[in-house]
């Protein structure tokens, strides 16, 4: 999907909906708006639901101050306007209180911005404005310095987040991860010290093997191959709006029976993937004019060691990366179905998923289906995809529970003999 052919009144319908739908705002809350090519600024209505939203409710306020629409602009107007004064290279603002960065903002702090990679890179930097009335000219001017000084991600003082970029879904991008960056640390705090990421760590994620990978034409697509297809688009539309991955990271791949395999894109947004988006790989080529994920080479190394596996998953569920940025111990012995769908699930250390790709894959089995990767992801595999989603389901809903737990009492885990039981009973395989 291109944005530049969505209008501005469809974009910030669309994109309000998402931050509503993902809980990311309220009724009431947040304000979206968008300079075009004329200098006209598209803003959100004051006063109308932002779960109902539809492109007649957004006002348009002219170059020259005009205001057309059937309702008033937002009453954060002012910081809206004050933004574009202060960078003219912006296009788009995105204002709301996601909950977590409400949590950052009453305590006036800023969140890490070292957990995961990808963070520092999508949100370089986060400022803290001083506190203003809402919709006054003072916040506005506030807001304003902060960007003036080049910084597009703004934290206001018991309020919410202020975020500038060169179009929505750039600006909703950098929203979506901080929030979920700061998620992430707040329950990390709740087990364990959270560990942060150096200069170091960042270069090595630095790969570049995704983009220097030969083409080939497809011939034809099998209905093997076309199943597969729709078969991950549901799911990953479903992982998606579940949280177990961000608009535009986590990847899904699922082998076919030539020995090729299906693959998520780079870059492109997960909730809007379609059929045709997702990239085929086939003796270390991909298919023609697509460029697939990053981790591709690790997937296609896990194939190639595990014949058993047909489906691999990287993601991000926030409970379960909890235990990743910590050195809290995560162990799915807790019911027997996190046991007997996850097994003993092993800690990789940070950069081995880039670095030592060849012990990494030689570490899956039927035995051990999952990893965490310290700061980085899971990984989860199957015999097919749905028991791979079923698997991360399943490790999600675990470390979930594992957190909650501390706040009843001392966890108690299934016993040894308890799993030797399990074993037997499910004809589990050491």
């Amino acid at each position: 999907m291109n944005i530049n052919f969505i209008h501005p009144a469809d974009q910030l319908v669309m994109f309000m909906q998402r931050i509503y739908d993902k809980g990311m705002t309220t009724t009431s809350g947040g304000n979206l708006s968008i300079m075009d090519e004329d200098g006209n600024i598209w803003i959100t209505p004051a006063g109308v639901d932002k779960g109902t939203l539809n492109r007649n409710d957004i006002v348009c306020v002219r170059a020259d101050g005009e205001v057309v629409g059937m309702h008033k602009p937002s009453s954060e107007l002012p910081f809206h306007q004050a933004v574009y004064n202060m960078r003219p290279d912006l296009k788009a603002v995105l204002h709301a209180h996601p909950p977590a960065l409400v949590s950052f903002s009453i305590a006036r702090k800023n969140p890490s911005l070292d957990l995961l990679p990808s963070v520092r890179k999508m949100c370089p930097e986060v400022r803290i404005a001083v506190y203003a009335v809402p919709g006054s000219e003072e916040l506005g001017s506030n807001i304003g310095a902060c960007f003036a000084d080049g910084c597009d991600i703004v934290l206001l003082e018991n309020h919410g987040v202020c975020i500038g970029a060169s179009n929505m879904f750039k600006a909703f991008q950098r929203f979506e991860t901080l929030e979920y960056s700061a998620n992430l640390e707040i329950l990390a705090n709740k087990i364990g010290t959270p560990r942060e990421l150096n200069e170091e760590a960042y270069r090595v994620t630095e790969t570049r093997t995704h983009l220097k990978m030969d083409d080939f034409i497809p011939r034809s697509i099998s209905i093997e191959e076309l199943a597969a297809r729709r078969d991950m688009i549901t799911l990953i539309h479903r992982s998606y709006k579940q949280g177990l991955f961000t608009a535009t990271h986590g990847t899904y791949s699922v082998r076919l029976s030539d020995g090729s395999f299906v693959i998520t894109p780079f870059g492109q947004d997960r909730a809007y993937l379609e059929e045709d988006d997702l990239v085929r790989v086939k003796a270390g080529m991909k298919e023609m004019g697509k460029t697939p994920s990053r981790a591709v080479s690790l997937h296609e190394k896990i194939y190639n060691a595990n014949p058993e596996i047909r489906a691999i998953l990287l993601a991000h569920p926030v409970h379960a990366m909890a235990f990743a940025v910590t050195d809290t111990v995560f162990d799915p012995r807790t019911i027997p179905e996190s046991y007997i769908l996850l097994r003993d699930v092993k800690r990789m250390a940070y950069g081995d998923i880039y670095l030592k790709q060849e012990e990494t894959a030689a570490y899956f089995g039927e035995a051990t289906p999952a990893a965490l990767v310290e700061n980085d992801c899971v990984i989860v595999t199957g015999a097919n995809l749905l028991q791979a989603f079923d698997r991360l389901e399943v490790m999600e809903s675990t470390a979930h529970s594992i957190i909650n737990a501390a706040s009843v009492g001392k966890i108690v885990h299934i016993s040894e003999k308890e799993i030797e039981d399990l074993k037997q009973a499910f004809h589990l395989k050491d």
